[in-house]
């Protein structure tokens, strides 16, 4: 999925004469902390809520354009740079722009929160097994083996390291929400199972539906 694809419609955009007061409004009103300045089509930089709090609320976004941003993506890159890039930036809204600098438009962080659920099956059903183990020993072929000889197969998987502790984890979604047999058969080839989620996180979930709509109705 490219950025070009999930485009926020929504989004505004500004220009140099607009006020800070103007520009800080409409951040208030749409929930973000940047939006992009755009001249002409192209995309100038983001500008930051707190680059104008110390300015006079009449004043124009020309007095704070030394201090735009010129973080953006480039529309056919995928969307996880997109991710990265407000992850490392703190970012409620990443531009996304041509290669010649032309600015295409711009993706909210609540939108590549969706998309990255969509990415990762964390909107399907199913059950959720966390493995820990060496990152030599990690065989997908093995595992997806190992999950099939119980009738299930695995939806999503996802690793990570973590270097504070250098350990290996391995996320896998399964498509059913019983997984005893999974989990026994994983203990017996000597896996070491950090975390599972199964047939109680569906009956959690059905539990927290149940009383939102009681809760709704006032019962």
């Amino acid at each position: 999925m490219l950025n070009k694809e999930i485009i926020s419609v929504s989004l505004p955009t500004l220009n140099l004469n607009d006020s800070v007061i103007q520009t800080l409004e409409m951040m208030d009103e749409f929930h973000v902390s940047q939006l992009p300045v755009v001249d002409n089509g192209k995309y100038l930089g983001l500008v930051f809520e707190q680059d104008l709090m110390n300015l006079p609320a009449d004043s124009l976004l020309q007095a704070a354009g030394e201090r735009l941003s010129k973080v953006a993506v480039r529309a056919e890159s995928h969307f996880i740079e997109a991710i990265q890039m407000a992850n490392d930036y703190h970012l409620s809204v990443v531009p996304v722009i041509e290669q010649e600098g032309e600015y295409t438009g711009a993706i909210s962080a609540t939108d590549l929160l969706h998309h990255l659920g969509k990415l990762t099956g964390a909107s399907e059903p199913g059950a959720i097994i966390v493995l820990e183990m060496e990152q030599r020993n990690f065989s997908f072929s093995e595992l997806s083996k190992l999950v099939e000889t119980n009738d299930a197969q695995i939806t999503q998987l996802n690793t990570y390291w973590d270097n504070s502790t250098d350990t290996f984890f391995v996320t896998l979604k399964i498509n059913k929400f019983e997984i005893s047999d999974i989990i026994a058969t994983f203990q017996r080839y000597d896996y070491q199972i950090k975390y599972y989620f199964g047939e109680e996180l569906y009956e959690n979930e059905l539990r927290n539906n149940y009383d939102h709509l009681m809760n709704y109705l006032n019962i």
